[in-house]
């Protein structure tokens, strides 16, 4: 993959994070949400969340000065 490729799937990642935590709060806030439902959309939240941190660390690797 290369490091353009990486970018673009870094953008899709973060917006897919971005509206799972949308939907995750609206399902909260209605009361009535099936906790299960809840459970499962969190954790491909924290999925996402380790590729989205995967990739980043790739792309912009830590320098020590």
């Amino acid at each position: 993959m290369t490091e353009e490729e990486m970018r673009k799937r870094l953008e899709i990642l973060r917006t897919d994070h971005r509206d799972l935590d949308a939907a995750i709060d609206a399902l909260e806030r209605a009361g009535g949400g099936d906790q299960m439902q809840i459970a499962r959309l969190k954790k491909r939240k924290l999925r996402l969340k380790d590729q989205i941190s995967q990739i980043a660390d790739y792309l912009i690797p830590d320098i020590i000065a």
